[in-house]
């Protein structure tokens, strides 16, 4: 075999995982609606009375997912239930009440949905302080304890915020083409570290309410960002290096900002408990740090074998990732640009 065509062949053993990488994202992102989680909030407005709101992913047009929630018959509804399609979710709300409060109380998800979707449930206290749980597809049933401690919010938000850039597939994909324009240790660690401080304190800004941005537009911006780099990339590769080249962790940065946003926004569909705001927001953004980590872990360790198997690279062998990515994340701007009108 030629050394053209030796090289050629092992090329294709990183580009292959690559691509079957981007394929892999391109379905679980077709399954989104799946993948979203649903939301129930009981407010105690009252003594042993609580206000019920259930939110479920809608699945398009006038559907949602088959997902409900069952209470125990100690809780009894005060109202009928009121409903309707807001925002690519469907909402009800209804008020119930239980003598005693809902401490020792068991509610748990049923129907088809309830099989592969996880709900967030949240508690929230008159005195101010909040209860978080996960209901999972493997325990979706949930005994409701007393008052949480700060252990109990510290380890709640510490797993969600490892959950929620693990299936962030745009965050994700976003450090992904950061990773493959960053050549060397020293200008990696500035790049991670620079995105890092960056979302952070925008993460930190919009949760405190202190900076408002609406959702749509910063979703539809945080895929155009990657579509950036993405073709940043393309013209490194073809001899046209930019600043983005020259000093990623500017770019990283000035992105990351914007991708603070986009947590926030996650993070504002839960809440903070009043009675632990500092613990939960600085835990939620550890949580995102150490799933960050993860993943460029799990990327470098990749990047490692398959230069163990390849030995050399072929030349402009990162731009078929580059543009599998940038079309994929052309596709989110179009997408969710066109939601704005929805």
């Amino acid at each position: 075999m030629r050394d053209r065509d030796r090289t050629r062949c092992r090329g294709s053993l990183v580009v292959r995982p690559i691509l079957a990488l981007l394929l892999l994202c391109a379905v679980c992102g077709a399954r989104a609606d799946e993948l979203r989680p649903a939301y129930l909030q009981l407010t105690e407005t009252r003594p042993d009375v609580f206000e019920v709101l259930f939110k479920v992913p809608a699945r398009g047009g006038a559907e949602r997912l088959d997902l409900r929630v069952e209470f125990d018959d100690s809780v009894v509804a005060q109202s009928a239930i009121s409903d309707g399609f807001v925002g690519g979710a469907h909402l009800q709300r209804w008020t119930l009440q239980r003598p005693g409060g809902l401490a020792g109380t068991q509610l748990g998800m049923t129907g088809p949905a309830a099989l592969r979707t996880e709900t967030l449930l949240r508690v929230q206290y008159r005195d101010g302080s909040a209860l978080v749980h996960r209901l999972t597809p493997e325990a979706p049933r949930y005994v409701v304890e007393p008052q949480p401690g700060l252990w109990q919010v510290v380890s709640t938000y510490l797993v969600l915020g490892v959950e929620h850039i693990l299936i962030g597939l745009d965050h994700l994909l976003f450090v992904l083409v950061l990773l493959l324009m960053v050549d060397g240790t020293r200008k990696l660690v500035a790049t991670i570290t620079a995105f890092t401080v960056a979302h952070s304190i925008t993460l930190s800004l919009a949760a405190l309410d202190l900076v408002r941005v609406p959702v749509p537009p910063v979703e539809a911006c945080i895929a155009l960002s990657i579509v950036f780099v993405a073709a940043e990339i393309v013209h490194r590769e073809r001899g046209l290096p930019s600043l983005t080249a020259r000093r990623p962790w500017i770019v990283a940065f000035t992105f990351g900002l914007l991708h603070g946003l986009g947590f926030a926004a996650a993070l504002g569909e839960i809440g903070l408990p009043q009675s632990a705001v500092p613990a939960a927001l600085l835990f939620f953004n550890v949580g995102v740090e150490i799933g960050q980590l993860l993943f460029v872990a799990a990327v470098l360790l990749f990047g490692w074998v398959a230069r163990q198997a390849l030995r050399s690279e072929p030349p402009r062998w990162r731009e078929v990732p580059a543009y599998a990515v940038g079309a994929l994340a052309m596709f989110w701007v179009i997408e969710r640009t066109a939601g704005f009108w929805a």
